[in-house]
């Protein structure tokens, strides 16, 4: 078997990852070996007695700041593990989520992820010890881990071997511009409504045509933006 893809999690609140990373596929990815997760406490690289890993910001104002000393030190301990493996913020500064940077990260070496709090890291980890920032979306979240859990399930699910079927992953909604079009199962008819016709008439290629009208129609009709910005996204295939 390959070696695993390593993913190193920075955090203050360790514990939030225990539940997520043990069920579904990201349980069974690895139980199986496709990726590997260390979840570090930040604080374990604080040198007084009251673990301090925040502090008044410089200038004045509301809330405090990640300190640069514990959070260097994290990151310096998880790049000697993994040389050469990018160190991510999840910030709503970032750049914003999307399955091109799922992609981009899935190839890649693996994932040093550094979740923030409070208003954020010192600018000078920023500047100096982070390759790259990502944002989930244009709200306010009290830490990074969620966001940070968004990332490795989306990763995840990429990696070889993990999806037993190959076309789940190539169909889904947003690995091709459109969302994804109407999914129908078992009964035919469910209090007084039905299935389209369509689908169980057995011809595959009126059946692959149906799908794609309603893609587009519920592409146009509810992300629009995903149309107009894909032709800066053709490397999906």
């Amino acid at each position: 078997m390959s070696t695993p893809y390593p993913v190193e999690i920075l955090t203050l609140f360790p514990d939030f990852f225990t539940s997520p990373l043990q069920i579904s596929l990201t349980g069974k990815a690895i139980e199986r070996g496709h990726f590997s997760v260390r979840c570090t406490d930040i604080r374990d690289f604080t040198t007084d007695k009251h673990r301090t890993c925040d502090d008044v910001p410089y200038g004045g104002g509301a809330g405090m700041v990640m300190k640069p000393e514990p959070l260097v030190a994290g990151l310096e301990a998880a790049r000697a593990r993994h040389p050469g493996v990018p160190r991510i913020l999840m910030s709503p500064q970032g750049e914003p989520f999307s399955q091109k940077i799922a992609r981009e990260l899935a190839q890649g070496p693996g994932m040093i992820l550094v979740c923030g709090r409070y208003e954020g890291v010192d600018e000078r980890v920023r500047e100096h010890w982070i390759d790259r920032e990502i944002s989930i979306g244009d709200y306010v979240l009290t830490g990074g881990e969620v966001a940070a859990m968004v990332v490795i399930d989306a990763v995840t699910r990429l990696l070889p071997g993990v999806l037993g079927n190959q076309e789940s992953i190539t169909e889904e909604s947003f690995s091709a511009p459109m969302l994804e079009y109407p999914q129908y199962t078992r009964p035919r008819e469910f209090r007084g409504h039905e299935v389209p016709p369509i689908l169980l008439s057995g011809d595959h290629g009126r059946v692959a045509q149906w799908r794609r009208e309603q893609a587009e129609a519920r592409t146009r009709a509810r992300r629009p933006d995903l149309l107009e910005r894909w032709p800066s996204d053709e490397d999906h295939d």
